[in-house]
C-alpha cells in the first residue's frame, strides 16, 4: 500500500511539475504574438516593439475630445467640447513587449501626432501626461476621400510594460454636392451661394473635389455670359486673424485662377478673403467652424 501511496506522490508531483512548466512555457511563446485575426490600420503602425491584445473592427459611434485652440492646446479661456463620430471605427488595444524600449505617453502621442500632421492632418485635442494619467490627443485628417478621426490614449497602470489605446473613425468626407443649375439659381435668387471647398489645413492648393466644383461654376457662367462674380474666402477662427486672412484670400484666388483656366474671362471674376470676420455659425463648435471654412460667389 505504501508502495503504491509513494507511485501516486510522484505521478501528482510530475504532473504538476508539467503543468507548471506548460504555464510558462505558453505565456512566453506568445508574449509577443498579436490577437489572431488582428492588424494595424493602413492609416497608422504601430509604436515598434508593441503587440495587439484587443481588437475591433466595426461601424460604431466613438466620442473625441475637441479643443477651441489652435494645434489642440488646453489653457486658461479654451473651451473643450465632446463631439460623437460615427463611421466605420477600428480599436486596436496595443501593449508594449520590452520594458527598456517602451516610450513615454508623451512620446507616443508626439509621434502619432507627428504622423498625422506629415499627412496634412492637424492636432484637435492635447491633453498631455500628468501623475496617475497618461494624457489624450484627438486628430484629424481629410485622406483618400474620407474624414479621419484618430484618438491615441496611453495607458500607464499596467506591468511589467504599459499599453495603448487607439481609435481610428472614418467618414466619408464632406462632399460639394453642387451643379452649374443650382448655383446659376441661387446666385439669381439670393445672390451669393455657399460653397464647402476641402483643401489642406494651412494650404490653398486646389484638390480633386475642389476641381470638380469649379468645372461646374465654369459651365455656370459659360450659360450665363452676362454675370459676373466674386470669389470670397472665409476660415474659422482657429489661429491668427492676419494670417487666417491672408490665407483665405489665397484660397480665393485658387479658385478664381482655375475658373480663369477653365475659359472664362477674367474681367468677369474677382477674388477677395475676409478670414474669419465674417462667421455665419458659431465657432465654439466644430460643426460651427466648419461651416465658417468656405467660399461664396457673390454676384457682382
Amino acid at each position: 500500500m505504501k508502495a503504491i501511496q509513494n507511485l501516486f506522490q510522484r505521478i501528482v508531483v510530475n504532473t504538476l511539475s508539467v503543468a507548471v512548466l506548460i504555464g510558462i512555457a505558453i505565456p512566453s511563446a506568445f508574449a509577443d504574438a498579436d490577437l489572431p485575426k488582428s492588424k494595424d490600420h493602413p492609416l497608422l503602425t504601430r509604436f515598434p516593439d508593441s503587440r495587439i491584445t484587443e481588437y475591433q473592427k466595426t461601424f460604431n459611434a466613438v466620442e473625441f475630445k475637441v479643443s477651441s485652440a489652435k494645434d489642440g492646446k488646453l489653457g486658461a479661456g479654451v473651451k473643450t467640447e465632446k463631439k460623437t463620430i460615427e463611421g466605420d471605427a477600428t480599436i486596436i488595444h496595443y501593449f508594449h513587449n520590452i520594458p527598456d524600449k517602451q516610450p513615454s505617453p508623451l512620446q507616443l502621442i508626439r509621434n502619432y501626432q507627428n504622423a498625422i500632421k506629415s499627412i496634412g492632418g492637424e492636432v484637435v485635442y492635447d491633453r498631455v501626461p500628468r501623475d496617475n494619467d497618461g494624457g489624450e490627443t484627438t486628430l484629424r485628417v481629410t485622406t483618400g476621400g474620407k474624414d479621419v478621426w484618430v484618438r491615441v490614449e496611453p495607458g500607464i497602470f499596467s506591468a511589467p510594460t504599459q499599453s495603448y489605446k487607439i481609435w481610428i473613425v472614418e467618414v466619408a468626407a464632406m462632399q460639394q454636392v453642387v451643379s452649374a443649375n443650382k448655383l446659376l439659381d441661387e446666385l439669381n435668387k439670393n445672390g451669393f451661394a455657399t460653397l464647402y471647398i476641402n483643401f489642406d489645413t494651412g494650404k490653398h492648393d486646389l484638390k480633386s473635389d475642389g476641381l470638380a466644383t469649379v468645372k461646374e461654376i465654369v459651365t455656370m457662367l459659360k450659360s450665363a455670359p452676362a454675370m459676373n462674380i466674386s470669389i470670397e474666402g472665409h476660415t474659422d477662427n482657429v489661429g491668427q486673424p492676419q494670417a487666417n486672412k491672408l490665407l483665405s484670400e489665397n484660397r480665393a484666388k485658387s479658385v478664381m485662377n482655375a475658373v480663369n483656366a477653365g475659359g472664362i474671362d477674367a474681367k468677369r471674376l474677382s477674388a477677395s478673403g475676409f478670414g474669419q470676420e465674417r462667421p455665419i455659425a458659431d465657432n465654439r463648435s466644430e460643426d460651427g467652424r466648419a461651416k465658417n471654412r468656405r467660399v461664396e460667389l457673390v454676384k457682382k
